[in-house]
């Protein structure tokens, strides 16, 4: 006789479990001696993880790669020259309510100002989302602004995480704009597939497959250690469903900055079916200081990379600079023999 299948659980109840106290964090990973340096507030951006998440982290280990995307740091209240509460001019590219026109052809949606987990070095962490989100008002301004200009042929969906929305409220904005002839394909960033897999449900999968545009999905990873079982099955399911799954990652200063783990998360990422697309330079947000690597070691990862990885694998090192008409490659050097 089969056995029934287990059923999955429902994703909204895994959101509403997760961890937002950080000395519970570090209780869980029998780190409770940290807590003595965690910051006194949090500067309106508290700390959210979920479970399953933070079970990947290793148990006793203060420098987890995973950990330190997360946990609050006191080094997070130092002010440094040349770093803004909007760094990459998010503020000059609105066009409409929750929509961003910043690059030739495509337009960005802040879907939603909710997401799954708050990462330290998050570029919007200081965005106003209360008074600039596009599912607004049942989209209606943005649907105006896409219908209204003809040379947006791809359409972004962006936050927050447009995944913290209910599948019924995508497919509102999905309908609203199936008949738009100059719109060609749609885009999806999202982290909850990696740190709530629960997200990648029936529902979803069904509204993904239902689509009248070619899909890419493109998640954020920054270590191999992010992508358990759970994460490569819903990239599967994803996949199955017709979507292409491409990864941005950021260079983060003691988490992926060196050759080894960089080059086990394009082979990871390959397993699960995804494609290395970018590895981002550090936004130059308020709070996000510690994570900086400088532009000559980053450059010379990349050549490093380069002589260990097909170039499929090879993401492309790039920084996102105010009011330039695309992302800026930075560009490739000699590797010294300290990267060697």
């Amino acid at each position: 006789m089969a056995q029934p299948q287990p059923q999955r659980s429902d994703w909204r109840q895994t959101w509403r479990e997760a961890i937002t106290d950080p000395r519970e964090l570090l209780g869980l990973l029998d780190l409770d001696h940290l807590a003595a340096g965690l910051p006194a507030a949090d500067a309106g951006f508290p700390l959210r993880v979920p479970r399953g998440f933070a079970a990947r982290m290793r148990r006793g280990d203060a420098r987890d790669p995973l950990l330190l995307q997360v946990l609050p740091q006191l080094a997070e209240q130092a002010t440094r020259p040349g770093y803004a509460t909007d760094a990459v001019g998010d503020g000059a590219a609105r066009a409409a309510r929750g929509v961003l026109h910043k690059y030739a052809g495509r337009a960005l949606l802040i879907a939603s100002g909710s997401c799954a987990v708050h990462c330290r070095y998050c570029f919007r962490r200081h965005f106003p989302y209360a008074e600039d989100t596009a599912a607004a008002g049942h989209w209606q301004q943005a649907v105006v602004y896409v219908r209204d200009h003809a040379d947006v042929h791809e359409l972004i969906l962006s936050g927050g995480d447009p995944l913290s929305l209910a599948t019924s409220k995508l497919a509102e904005l999905s309908a609203a704009l199936a008949d738009i002839p100059h719109l060609h394909r749609l885009r999806i960033h999202t982290r909850l597939p990696v740190v709530l897999p629960e997200r990648v449900d029936g529902e979803l999968l069904a509204w993904i497959g239902a689509l009248p545009w070619p899909v890419a999905v493109v998640l954020h990873v920054n270590h191999a250690a992010e992508l358990d079982t759970a994460v490569a099955d819903a990239c599967t399911r994803l996949r199955d469903a017709g979507a292409l799954l491409l990864n941005q990652s950021v260079l983060l200063r003691g988490v992926n900055d060196d050759v080894e783990t960089l080059a086990a998360l394009s082979e990871r990422l390959f397993a699960c079916g995804v494609l290395p697309y970018y590895l981002h330079q550090l936004d130059r947000v308020h709070g996000a200081a510690h994570f900086e690597v400088d532009d000559p070691r980053a450059e010379a990862l990349i050549e490093a990379l380069r002589a260990c990885l097909p170039g499929y694998l090879l993401p492309r090192l790039v920084r996102e600079e105010p009011g330039k008409p695309s992302k800026t490659p930075l560009r490739s050097v000699e590797m010294p023999e300290s990267i060697r």
